[in-house]
């Protein structure tokens, strides 16, 4: 690898990014909403999916994981009462994780603050112009990938 070649810092700066952002997120997330970042993530993916549900399998290729982490995390927000399962009536075999109407309320809520929250992250350094275009890259970067909860 030549000592010119972008691609190395690139990647090492992103997981930095990645550490910083959770860092510095989850504990408000946490402390007024009682959702780790994880968990935010995982309702906004249900919340901006067709009729606000999906099936297990669905939710384990957006957010990059197993079936059997779907699983786990689902658990303490059923029993919040945030999600709730659904069996589809057409086929037996297949189950979706859906919002309630609590978690319809906690993810619009949680979506406030997070709002709130990446404005902070970007206020003191970078322009309006900037954020688009770290926006546009970041899109280029995950195009391919299901689930994008930014649009």
């Amino acid at each position: 690898m030549s000592t010119d070649d972008p691609a190395l810092p690139a990647l090492l700066r992103l997981f930095r990014a990645q550490a910083y952002l959770e860092s510095r997120l989850s504990p408000e997330l946490g402390s007024v909403h009682g959702l780790a970042l994880n968990e935010l993530l995982f309702l906004l993916q249900i919340s901006r999916a067709p009729l606000q549900r999906l099936r297990r399998v669905d939710l384990a290729q957006r957010l990059h994981t197993s079936q059997s982490t779907i699983t786990r995390m689902a658990l303490p927000l059923e029993k919040s009462g945030l999600v709730k399962r659904e069996a589809d009536p057409r086929d037996a075999r297949v189950a979706y994780v859906t919002l309630t109407r609590t978690g319809r309320t906690r993810v619009a809520e949680a979506e406030a603050t997070f709002r709130r929250m990446a404005e902070e992250v970007f206020r003191d350094r970078w322009s309006e112009k900037d954020i688009a275009q770290l926006s546009a890259l970041l899109g280029r970067f995950t195009a391919a990938l299901p689930g994008d909860i930014a649009e």
